[in-house]
């Protein structure tokens, strides 16, 4: 099944790390799904809102990010187990508990520069393939959260994932961030892409002309596949971003006109998970997958 899911846009601040929260925690709870959450931000965001700062600290310490396995398989060209670097039992929500997550550390921008240094891009690409391979037939869904700009890890990821989803807001430097990241699409596609789910509308304001014009303007290109839910700013999707240590109801952190606009995109993300036909990888890509599994 196709099923893991990239989450980027070039531009930061449009609430990216937040809807990868809301998502995985709504299909959790109001959807009984195995989800798991890969935080491929060096900033460890979606990662510190899924626990506590003390626990995130303890997995950094002891080794166990994402960071540390990919060390392990990539630079030290070792065996490494991608199991034993999945966290259960984390969320604040007390009927979300099959939520798992791989979690971050700032170390990870130092792993992208040594990449780059030992020209370590396949082994890195090949590692990405091989961990996403193995988690499709454990979870129901996989998101990635990757982080703004485009790294050696986030186009792994991108040309490896299934699927690509584009959360912006809806103004001038965020959707133009999304122009970036569509030319960057074009770039060398016999190499393979993540399909397009859609762009996720986050932060409206309800109260601004302005940003209604820019929801039609974005919604008028049919190949930006706009959901159809729009999240609105509020402050309650702000505290659900902080991890509280008692555990609350998933309605409690989710009310009114955000959960029901969370609980709309999960919906459409399921649908088109569903709806998706088969992946069909230009000869090219065909050629390099078939090297990447002799190899």
């Amino acid at each position: 099944m196709r099923n893991t899911i990239a989450v980027m846009n070039t531009k930061g601040g449009v609430g990216k790390s937040t809807l990868v929260l809301a998502l995985a925690e709504t299909l959790s709870a109001e959807h009984n799904k195995n989800v798991l959450v890969i935080d491929s931000d060096a900033q460890a965001t979606v990662s510190n809102m899924l626990m506590t700062v003390n626990d995130l600290y303890r997995l950094q310490r002891d080794g166990l990010t994402i960071v540390d396995f990919l060390v392990t398989q990539v630079l030290r060209e070792e065996e490494a187990k991608w199991s034993d670097f999945v966290i259960r039992d984390v969320s604040d929500i007390d009927d979300a508990r099959s939520v798992y997550l791989m979690p971050s550390d700032m170390q990870l921008t130092l792993f992208e520069r040594e990449v780059s240094k030992e020209g370590a891009h396949g082994r890195l690409r090949n590692s990405i393939a091989d961990v996403l391979n193995a988690v499709r037939s454990v979870f129901d869904v996989v998101l990635i959260d990757c982080p703004p700009g485009l790294s050696v890890l986030t186009e792994s990821w991108l040309r490896e994932a299934d699927f690509h989803i584009s959360p912006t807001k809806a103004d001038y430097v965020s959707v133009c961030g999304l122009e970036v990241f569509r030319r960057f699409k074009s770039l060398n596609p016999e190499m393979g892409f993540a399909e397009n789910m859609g762009v996720m509308i986050n932060m409206r304001d309800v109260t601004s002309e302005t940003d209604e014009e820019y929801i039609k303007w974005l919604r008028s290109n049919p190949a930006n596949r706009c959901f159809d839910a729009v999240v609105p700013r509020a402050n309650s999707l702000q505290d659900a971003a902080r991890f509280q240590p008692q555990n609350r109801s998933y309605g409690a952190k989710y009310p009114g006109a955000v959960g029901g606009a969370i609980r709309a995109l999960s919906l459409e993300v399921l649908h088109r998970m569903v709806e998706a036909p088969a992946k069909l990888q230009p000869p090219e890509a065909q050629t390099q997958a078939a090297n990447r599994v002799a190899s």
